[in-house]
């Protein structure tokens, strides 16, 4: 029977795809994330945020720390055969199985009884907007040309085009019935929901 894979992050899968090409530092890690706009995909507002997950990937058997040779206060992190395993199987995983991830956007959706059909149509119109202004800024194809790029470094930034692309369409059909009356609501008294 195989081992149960340890709990994956998407963070965890992007550091584990950097220590494959060589071994390196978090600060490093985190210029390449920022560098090749893998922040589109994975959080990495802070410099811990990747300490954390190397110290979990660490406990983990998945990673070792080395000092750098090049600078003494500066710890190296590369992956473990462990590691690359996990990584492998995670990819599997994610690339073959749906998974609910509980997005906010939907979890708002649910709570939708509290407001009224204007309200939400004003809202969403605004949305509108923002995605508009989403699917124009992600450019795969302009990501391509300027670094030379094979398609495959550049498919999760189609995909994401593509989510944003379909989440504007429905949006707009949203507003449209909304605006025409075929969806419609009595917004319930304050204590009733």
């Amino acid at each position: 029977m195989a081992q149960p894979l340890p709990g994956r992050s998407p963070l965890a899968m992007i550091v584990l795809t950097l220590l494959e090409e060589a071994p390196m530092h978090a600060y490093r890690m985190q210029q390449l994330i920022r560098m090749r706009e893998k922040d589109a995909v994975v959080n990495v507002a802070s410099r811990n945020s990747i300490h954390q997950v190397l110290s979990r990937l660490e406990r983990d058997g998945l990673v070792v720390a080395e000092p750098d040779d090049s600078a003494r206060t500066r710890v190296v992190y590369r992956n473990t055969p462990a590691g690359r395993e996990v990584l492998l199987g995670w990819l599997a995983e994610t690339l073959a199985r749906p998974r609910n991830e509980y997005p906010s956007f939907a979890a708002a959706l649910s709570c939708l009884p509290l407001t009224t059909p204007d309200v939400l149509a004003s809202l969403l119109r605004e949305r509108l907007t923002a995605l508009d202004a989403l699917v124009a800024a992600v450019q795969p194809e302009r990501t391509r040309e300027a670094h030379g790029l094979a398609r495959v470094f550049v498919i999760e930034d189609e995909y994401r085009r593509a989510m944003l692309a379909a989440e504007r369409a429905w949006v707009a059909a949203t507003v449209e019935e909304l605006e025409d009356g075929r969806l419609s609501w009595a917004h319930p008294a304050s204590d009733s929901y």
